[in-house]
């Protein structure tokens, strides 16, 4: 592409596309009764998955985009996993029976700033409420500056078989302007622990975009990162939003680099990696060759929710926890982002739902149609329509602005098969959001697009 073309998309602000319809188009209207009787409607043999959310840090990365509250002390998150327990144990009333899980994914926030034992006992709770077997997939997301040996022997006894550490730079000037300073050294104790105590799959996060950030300091951080032999990287462009985070309003917005300099980051990155022997995978992430992940791409078996890129195939995802969502047959759930209201909605409910998305029109053609494009660059909208009963020639006529992607090289139409050539693929949310229904309806908030 030249820097004409990618200068004019790259700034476009634009979903991340982990859902579709996206978070900011959920509403009001779900009540406690409604979910009950959604997840009393689950088919019974059908695998799971099922996410958790620990919304605590122990100090406040200026970058983050999540949502997680600081505590340096124990007893909020007590408080939290008590209201956690109590949520799995009206989910599990409400269905039939216990539902076969195949992934479960712990996020934050920091989880592990759970206790060892809060950990054992949280798992020994998922395991009344769901059948997890050898096969499933346990994930969580680490800090290595807050992990001890203790917890890495109870995430082992607990049966992890995937981390995720977060290290989005090792440049010190770019930890500094982040507050988030982790030495290299850090990071690779814990991966050494973690593969000593059990855990095989080690993933490392690292983001491009940051203020300070240049093209040297990301090669020299993506360097740093292959001498420990992850098994997986992703690589994500950090989302400047100050009005809706505003710790990032600490951040000098003067020394964040623009759509150019974030574009050239993020392709030295891809390029070292690969050059490493590193698959690249959709739009930010990358995988040994022989791992699940890479497999699944060469398949055509890649899926896209809101962990990224994943093997993930199940089609429903429960989620527990304040701002948690979840995915059923009928719809999107969430529940309330806010902890103390989280927890006293359960206490009163046994459950937080707050808000939904029931599926409705097209929703669910679009979704597939872009989650397609987001995973295999490509998409047989003849194959895809024929599912849902649609007719192919009327939705590509619905892509309002295709004419002038394809005139910018940033897609071809052959027929009713929309691909995008390789060099385009960094662009490949503006391609999906052609068919997004939603997009610029009310004030949401979204990051650009590289």
């Amino acid at each position: 592409m030249t820097p004409e073309i990618v200068a004019r998309y790259a700034d476009r602000p634009l979903p991340r596309y982990t859902s579709y319809p996206t978070a900011p188009h959920f509403g009001p209207g779900m009540t406690p009764e409604l979910y009950a009787r959604w997840l009393g409607q689950l088919p019974v043999a059908e695998p799971v998955s099922v996410y958790l959310h620990v919304p605590f840090c122990r100090s406040m990365c200026w970058y983050c985009g999540c949502h997680t509250t600081i505590t340096a002390r124990e007893a909020p998150i007590t408080r939290y996993l008590t209201a956690l327990h109590d949520e799995i144990t009206w989910a599990q009333k409400a269905m039939v029976e216990a539902l076969p899980a195949r992934h479960l994914h712990f996020g934050g926030g920091t989880p592990s700033l759970m206790q060892p034992q809060q950990f054992m006992d949280l798992m020994d709770r998922l395991r009344g409420a769901f059948r997890i077997d050898r096969d499933s997939e346990v994930a969580i997301e680490l800090d290595p500056r807050t992990l001890d040996g203790m917890m890495i022997k109870a995430l082992a006894h607990g049966g992890v078989t995937r981390a995720s550490l977060g290290v989005q730079s090792f440049d010190p000037v770019v930890q500094r302007a982040i507050n988030r300073i982790q030495s290299f050294e850090q990071t690779a104790e814990v991966t050494e622990r973690l593969r000593d105590a059990g855990v095989a799959g080690v993933n490392f996060d690292l983001i491009y975009g940051l203020p300070h950030q240049s093209v040297d300091s990301c090669v020299e951080t993506v360097a740093q990162s292959l001498t420990l032999l992850p098994d997986r990287f992703a690589v994500f462009g950090y989302a400047h939003v100050p009005g809706f985070k505003i710790h990032q309003r600490k951040i000098d917005e003067a020394v964040l680099p623009d759509g150019a300099e974030r574009h050239a980051q993020a392709e030295a990155i891809a390029a070292l990696l690969q050059d490493a022997g590193y698959v690249r995978i959709g739009l930010d992430h990358y995988a040994r060759p022989e791992d699940d992940l890479a497999r699944a791409d060469r398949e055509g078996r890649l899926h896209r929710n809101f962990q990224g890129y994943t093997t993930d195939a199940c089609q429903t995802l429960i989620g527990f926890g304040a701002s948690s969502i979840g995915r059923l047959p009928q719809g999107y759930v969430q529940n309330s982002v806010l902890i103390g209201e989280y927890q006293k909605r359960v206490e009163t409910h046994g459950t937080a739902v707050a808000k939904a998305c029931a599926f409705e029109g097209q929703d669910r053609l679009r979704a597939t149609i872009i989650e397609r494009i987001m995973c295999d660059y490509r998409v047989d909208l003849d194959q895809v329509c024929a599912r849902y009963g649609a007719d192919a020639r009327e939705v590509i006529g619905s892509a309002a602005g295709l004419g002038e992607i394809v005139h910018d090289g940033l897609a071809t139409v052959r027929g009713n098969v929309l691909e995008m050539p390789y060099e385009a693929r960094p662009l490949v949310r503006v391609v999906a959001a052609l068919f997004d229904q939603y997009l610029g309806q009310g004030p949401v908030r979204h990051s650009r697009a590289i």
